[in-house]
């Protein structure tokens, strides 16, 4: 007999009762029946009962050991009785006789309870992340990230794509986000850089005539964390492909995204490839107030500007009057709701940093509020009929500058739809935004700056760059959203030196700077560079929806806390005087507040 296990703890059925078996796992749980215990056994593949009487000189072992001790058990399969069979246990028919138990690892008393889903502190659930692991909802997690990405490599190779991988150690680039710089030993006070994207070596890919590359690729980026990206490294579907005009992008990664969606959606439906809307990044902003829709929500923002030009509600027509907006939220069927749902609706908006929220009610196609009141019941109830709201409908409205009004209405039509329970739960709802701006004004240092990826192809090329004003430019980027989340991004690249340099031009670089900072990319597209294209998929992002979390730390192995810090291996840590003399720094205390 092998000297661990005859079977995994997930293995036993019906059929094998009668069998003398072996198995080795976790004390899970324990019940005592006075003179019976019982034991869930557990490892990586399921639980298994174990049962030790008085009778068995097991009895005694297993009595004195805490919860998670690692122990082996011999025994006989028997069947349970009708009464006691666990229909939601895979080994739910039968249990163990222990005839013998061997005590391989015991346990401490826990500083957190594994069996069960209780919550508990961030701080302790990451210090003792090897318990943490053990919980069930986690650990089926993992499991299922990591089926998912071997799932993504399937299908990716099955659409003709090749995985290579490219250098972790590399030179800093423009990505939008700080470096983790790595200091070079032989080459005093000069860095690499980890990278925040593979971006500028897959495109000297397509260069190098590789044609289709693909890879499940570490990004790292020195920023802050937030729910839907943790700190310091992700992974993400990073691909490339030449000869390629954007169309044909989407057209190869509809089938491959959706395809690896309805593989582990366990029933709910994804948008069938082929069918993802391509939506203008002006309409996303106008018609949901964000670049990152939630197509779930059914509710669609209108602009109500030119209705509260010449308005009795005065704030609103000064509002217009200054060149600000006004966006109308939708809020269905809530004749039945009470002053106080429209009335915490304005109070969350403050909570927000808003000014605050207008509303009106309707009942029975009455209105209420002072907007309607000031704003006049016919004109009310005209701009209801043009916009298709009914005589039981209410609306929000927000108000003001129209960046500031967009932000507002956006937050607000999701909160509604929240609220209304609008939001389909069992739907995976995709979209393509396109038609991105190339450039963006930045406030803080006062000129023109790239937008989003700065190797991207302006629409209207070289002609645009040199006659249009630049931010009315667009460029081939686009987005893919699923659920209210930036799944991808990606554009058509700028395969021409000349273009390269004008388009960094207008954000104040000069050639020489484009020729020091992105050498390797110009000297490659004056040797032939193909039409390319692609686009990066965050790989966790994928994970946390198909799993239903909430936080990235939820599906994900090792993760930092929210300063940045790992508190299981204790990084960062200081390095000792002899490592920073050998990469010759010197630590410069921060000025003491």
């Amino acid at each position: 007999m092998h000297l661990y296990r005859t079977h995994t703890c997930g293995a036993l059925r019906a059929h094998d009762v009668g069998q003398t078996i072996r198995l080795s796992g976790w004390v899970h749980r324990k019940r005592d029946h006075g003179g019976v215990l019982f034991v869930d056994l557990r490892d990586h593949y399921g639980l298994t009962q174990i049962v030790a009487d008085s009778d068995s000189p097991a009895l005694a072992v297993l009595e004195g050991l805490r919860l998670e001790s690692v122990v082996t058990i011999d025994g006989e399969v028997k069947a349970r009785s009708e009464s006691t069979v666990n229909p939601a246990l895979p080994t739910g028919e039968i249990e163990v006789y222990a005839r013998g138990a061997t005590v391989l690892s015991r346990a401490e008393e826990l500083p957190l309870p594994v069996a069960g889903e209780q919550e508990y502190p961030e701080e302790i659930r990451l210090r003792y992340r090897f318990l943490d692991l053990r919980r069930e909802t986690l650990h089926a997690n993992i499991v299922k990230r990591t089926q998912i990405i071997s799932e993504t490599r399937r299908r990716m190779e099955a659409a003709g794509f090749t995985e290579y991988s490219t250098p972790i150690l590399t030179a800093s680039s423009p990505e939008g986000a700080r470096d983790f710089l790595v200091p070079s030993r032989i080459h005093a006070g000069k860095f690499f850089a980890l990278p925040q994207a593979p971006q500028q070596y897959k495109q000297l890919l397509m260069v190098a005539g590789f044609d289709r590359y693909f890879q499940i690729a570490p990004c790292f980026r020195d920023e802050d964390p937030r729910a839907d990206r943790l700190p310091g490294e992700f992974y993400q579907l990073d691909l490339e492909m030449s000869f390629v005009t954007q169309e044909e992008v989407w057209e190869t990664m509809e089938p491959v995204m959706a395809g690896i969606f309805e593989q582990f959606a366990e029933g709910k439906a994804v948008t069938p490839a082929g069918q993802f809307p391509r939506i203008p990044y002006a309409q996303a902003m106008l018609d949901y107030g964000t670049d990152k829709p939630d197509l779930r929500n059914p509710l669609v923002i209108r602009d109500v500007t030119e209705e509260f030009k010449q308005s009795g509600f005065g704030l609103f027509e000064k509002i217009v009057g200054s060149g600000g907006v006004v966006r109308l939220i939708p809020a269905p069927a809530t004749a039945d709701k009470s002053r106080k749902f429209f009335d915490d609706m304005n109070e969350w908006a403050r909570s927000e940093g808003h000014a605050g929220l207008g509303y009106v009610t309707r009942k029975g196609g009455v209105f209420g509020g002072p907007i309607a009141k000031n704003h006049g019941e016919d004109r009310m109830a005209a701009l209801f009929d043009a916009l298709g709201l009914g005589p039981d409908d209410g609306a929000f409205f927000a108000a003001g500058k129209e960046e500031q009004a967009a932000k507002l209405a956006g937050a607000a039509r999701t909160r509604v739809g929240e609220q209304l329970g609008l939001i389909d739960q069992d739907a995976y709802r995709f979209c393509w935004i396109v038609d991105f701006p190339f450039y963006e004004w930045n406030e803080d240092e006062k000129k023109v700056d790239f937008a989003h990826n700065p190797f991207s192809m302006p629409q209207g090329g070289l002609e645009a760059l040199n006659t249009q004003d630049p931010l009315t430019i667009k460029a081939f980027q686009y987005d893919m959203v699923c659920n209210g989340y930036e799944l991808a991004s990606g554009s058509i690249r700028n395969q021409h030196p000349d273009l390269m340099v004008k388009a960094f031009e207008l954000t104040g670089l000069s050639q020489a700077d484009v020729e020091e900072r992105f050498g390797g990319m110009y000297r490659a597209f004056q040797y032939g560079a193909p039409p390319h294209g692609g686009m990066a998929a965050g790989v966790d992002r994928m994970v946390m929806l198909l799993c239903g979390a909430q936080n990235l730390r939820e599906i994900t192995l090792f993760p930092m806390n929210q300063r940045a810090e790992d508190l299981l291996m204790g990084a960062p840590s200081p390095a000792a005087l002899k490592q920073l003399r050998e990469l010759h720094i010197r630590v410069v205390e921060p000025p003491k507040s």
